[in-house]
């Protein structure tokens, strides 16, 4: 029985299934395609979704927590299957139970809904709107509060999911991920710094890696980030391609433990970035002009030389800039060195891959006014990190990754000979 009782709560694992965006689109290609019998489907299929969570929420609401229950003799009982009406028309649903000693405790919301104007029209209709919207939990909390269940244990579940996708973020394990380059970035949660990881591996396959907090992003964060990953098997080394934005502390921490062999790509968005901060606008597009023209040569040495001549040009109108460019330099030419395919620099010359997934992460947390505590920070940002992490693409260019593998080889034998 508590077998089965777990593998229900996996199956229902919250309301999370709403946000499944290839299964919303592949739900948009059959409406374009079949119409109005396509819409109705997907309409109840999210509301069957809505009414589920809503009674999983009514009987955590009642019997409490697993192993803490809130009243003597009043217990889960796993679920069956039941039906109830969904915009006037019935459907299957999952039926969570609960018991009194021998007898069955019937929920008030399953009850109300299998009533003819129980899931109203305009009560799934504001639900969709929501849903539309991605106000996915103000949309919940009112469609359960419609119900009689509370606020409080519709957060009591989605407490509980996310502090399930936290444990699983913190322990996966890494040793079937061999690594070809690391991206390091820090995202900022109430008032911490958070630095996470992300990887390609050999054949171009993106995965999130885990992150740590911080006050700042210094050096022992990201060491202790480091440390983690390698102790959940990730296998790092001075032949793995790193690219950071910048931060000191960032690149401090990876010189340090992986020596002077290590290859470091500079973000060149960030450098661009910093290098106009430093200008007056009169000069800016054509800093940028100068800086994107030479990044975009395939030959190092071509690079380089306009890169110089980008300094010199800057020497003349700003000192700190051209000392910006200047303290970057090497490292922003490292994919050059290696004589990384224009088709893989194309990814391999920014953070942006890591910028992207912090793009989806602030998307789906927009509607979360404040952090209460670290805790909440943390589980939200694993949850959004496992779902967002579900839509990578491979690397476009992969196939030529071995190549490079042996470029950085060659490039490491001539740091050891001088």
């Amino acid at each position: 029985m508590k077998r089965e009782t777990e593998n229900r709560k996996k199956a229902m694992a919250g309301f999370r299934q709403i946000t499944d965006q290839d299964r919303m689109r592949q739900g948009m290609h059959e409406i374009l395609q079949t119409g109005s019998q396509a819409l109705n489907a997907l309409t109840l299929e999210l509301g069957r979704q809505l009414a589920e969570f809503i009674l999983y929420a009514e009987r955590e609401e009642l019997a409490g927590p697993d192993y803490q229950p809130r009243q003597e003799g009043l217990y889960k009982w796993a679920s069956e299957p039941g039906s109830l009406l969904v915009g006037g028309q019935k459907v299957s649903v999952e039926r969570p139970r609960l018991r009194r000693r021998d007898k069955e405790v019937g929920l008030k919301s399953y009850r109300a809904m299998q009533e003819t104007e129980g899931f109203s029209e305009q009560l799934l209709g504001q639900s969709l709107a929501g849903l539309s919207g991605r106000r996915y939990r103000e949309t919940v909390v009112n469609a359960a509060q419609a119900f009689g269940v509370s606020p409080s244990a519709v957060s009591e579940r989605l407490v509980e999911a996310t502090s399930q996708k936290l444990k699983e973020f913190r322990e996966r394990r890494l040793e079937d991920f061999p690594p070809f380059a690391v991206f390091l970035e820090t995202v900022y949660r109430g008032g911490m710094a958070l630095v996470v990881g992300l990887s390609l591996d050999l054949e171009g396959r993106k995965r999130v890696l885990g992150f740590w907090e911080g006050a700042t992003e210094n050096a022992e964060v990201v060491e202790m980030l480091l440390a983690d990953l390698e102790e959940r098997g990730l296998r790092l080394s001075a032949k793995v391609l790193f690219i950071i934005d910048g931060g000191k502390g960032v690149a401090k921490a990876l010189k340090d433990r992986y020596g002077r062999k290590l290859l470091v790509q500079r973000c060149t968005i960030h450098k661009d970035r910093n290098l106009q901060a430093h200008l007056p606008k009169k000069y800016r597009k054509e800093a940028h002009r100068r800086f994107r023209l030479a990044l975009e040569q395939n030959d190092y040495k071509e690079a380089e030389a306009l890169l110089r001549e980008l300094g010199k040009w800057l020497r003349g109108i700003n000192e700190s800039a051209a000392d910006s460019l200047l303290e970057a330099f090497n490292d922003l030419l490292t994919l050059h060195r290696l004589k990384v395919p224009a088709l893989l620099r194309k990814t391999l010359h920014s953070t942006n891959p890591i910028e992207s997934l912090f793009s989806r992460v602030r998307a789906c947390e927009k509607n979360i006014r404040r952090y209460r505590n670290s805790r909440m920070a943390q589980r939200w940002l694993a949850s959004v990190l496992l779902y967002a992490e579900k839509s990578l693409r491979t690397l476009k260019g992969h196939e030529q990754i071995r190549t490079v593998l042996a470029n950085i080889e060659a490039e490491q034998a001539t740091i050891s000979s001088s």
